[in-house]
């Protein structure tokens, strides 16, 4: 075994990344489509699948490599926070299939889109990470990655805010807070990837 296996790392992390961001596009596929939720969610379900076992690939290298092209604790880092992207996301399109909601509300569509860029942002940002010195906007990137979890909060807090208005089934509220919750939380675990790799960035400047 060499003492370097840098691409092992790399594509790990990039191949995970667009992962999530195929998982966000047919999650946001299914609020259009409920009727095609199951079939949908399964398709999620096999990506967060994959990406499982990407991680422990990513994980088991880790433990076999003298020499890694990132600190390991940052490589460790970065793939479990993409790991909790994947699974906010799946765990999202689980709900919308049990929960049936007959119709998605159109607060939800927009929380999801929030989702997509937000993934898809991400997803530029870790292939970025093969050539630092290449990719002197990496760090404009992890700043539009905030930006946009800024924008999913806005989103939240208006899907709220609509949700909780008098006259809605309780247990509608109930279901859909928690679809909310989990979509919300997919963008504040891709913006811990963004504050992962800006350290990154600024530490081998």
């Amino acid at each position: 075994m060499g003492l370097t296996r840098d691409a092992v790392f790399f594509d790990a992390l990039a191949n995970h990344a667009q992962r999530s961001v195929a998982a966000s596009e047919l999650l946001l596929e299914m609020l259009d489509q409920l009727d095609e939720a199951p079939a949908l969610a399964r398709r999620i379900s096999d990506l967060e699948d994959e990406g499982d076992k990407i991680t422990h690939g990513c994980l088991a290298a880790l433990h076999q490599t003298w020499i890694t092209p990132l600190d390991r604790e940052e490589i460790h880092a970065l793939i479990t926070r993409l790991d909790d992207v994947l699974d906010c996301i799946e765990a999202a399109s689980v709900r919308l299939v049990l929960f049936e909601v007959g119709s998605a509300l159109p607060e939800a569509r927009q929380l999801a889109q929030a989702v997509v860029d937000s993934c898809t942002a991400m997803s530029l940002a870790v292939q970025s990470l093969r050539d630092l010195k290449g990719q002197p906007n990496l760090l404009e990137l992890c700043v539009e990655i905030n930006k946009l979890e800024n924008v999913a909060d806005g989103h939240y807090r208006t899907a709220l805010a609509a949700l909780f208005k008098k006259g809605n089934d309780p247990l509608l509220v109930m279901k859909w807070r928690d679809i909310y919750d989990l979509l919300e939380n997919a963008t504040d675990r891709c913006e811990d990837v963004a504050n992962i790799i800006e350290g990154i960035v600024l530490e081998h400047a």
